[in-house]
């Protein structure tokens, strides 16, 4: 429980202060030298030790590090009344165990800084996204609020690739509608519609497809669905809801020669 600031004032008030008496024989430093010399020789610690507990009273003493939990009420409680002890020394503004949990948990609203000036930045280019403006229109930006600094950059182009009349960079795919596609009717898509043949098919990390694998294996897969070969081969969770199945390819032109083909979205529904 939060003591309140009066029932503070009257447990301060049963505290008997002694009258300050200055110790006789301290000398003050006067210039650089004297206090140099003053940290060189440690001072008299001979009391210190005098006022040591015996090993005796803390024996069986274990002393564990707790980790400060904000959730935790006992910490709060201590962290509220020690830092509003000391807030009251200087004159700092009380904050309620609400607030300080907020302080403490590092829980600071940044909507009125970084967050919305980025947020506003991201903002400006999905608009020109939607306008589908050229890429030099667009900016990289770097911001250091504490400078300040504002850096802005032309972002660079991927590097795309020609195969027949398609170009292909690190963003496109190829759109499949494969409600019911078999796998043997997904290689003829490939082979009819782009000119490619399908040498490898994999989904997630399990490869559901080679054309080097053994042929009863590949016999087997040919009449299986897609959707099919994803969930009972690469052990991918289809959910009621997913509508897309993703799968990567290696292929080969009419020539024989290996093309470095984007990925494939595979429509399930």
């Amino acid at each position: 429980q939060t003591l309140k600031e009066s029932d503070i004032i009257k447990e301060i008030a049963k505290i008997n202060v002694p009258e300050f008496e200055p110790k006789q024989g301290v000398k003050i430093a006067v210039t650089d030298e004297d206090a140099n010399q003053g940290e060189t020789s440690g001072g008299d610690t001979s009391g210190l030790s005098k006022n040591l507990p015996k090993p005796e009273a803390v024996k069986g003493v274990k002393l564990e590090a707790v980790e400060f939990e904000k959730d935790d009420d006992l910490h709060m409680d201590y962290v509220t009344a020690c830092s509003n002890l000391r807030a009251s020394n200087y004159n700092i503004p009380l904050a309620d165990k609400h607030k300080t949990k907020l302080i403490a948990g590092k829980i600071i609203p940044a909507i009125a800084t970084t967050t919305s000036m980025v947020t506003g930045f991201i903002c400006l280019e999905l608009l020109k996204l939607v306008q589908r403006k050229p890429v030099d229109r667009f900016k990289n930006g770097f911001v250091n609020l504490a400078l300040p600094f504002f850096g802005f950059s032309e972002p660079i182009a991927p590097p795309s690739r020609e195969y027949l009349d398609s170009e292909w960079n690190l963003w496109s795919r190829f759109e499949v509608d494969g409600k019911s596609m078999t796998l043997e009717q997904f290689l003829e898509h490939f082979q009819e519609k782009h000119k490619l043949e399908v040498t490898m098919i994999s989904c997630g990390v399990a490869i559901v497809y080679s054309l080097f694998s053994p042929k009863n294996k590949i016999a087997e897969r040919m009449p299986m669905t897609m959707a099919e070969l994803a969930t009972n081969v690469a052990n991918v969770q289809l959910s009621e809801n997913q509508r897309y199945l993703w799968f990567e390819i290696c292929a080969n032109d009419e020539d024989g020669e290996e093309v470095d083909a984007p990925s494939v979205r595979l429509a399930v529904r």
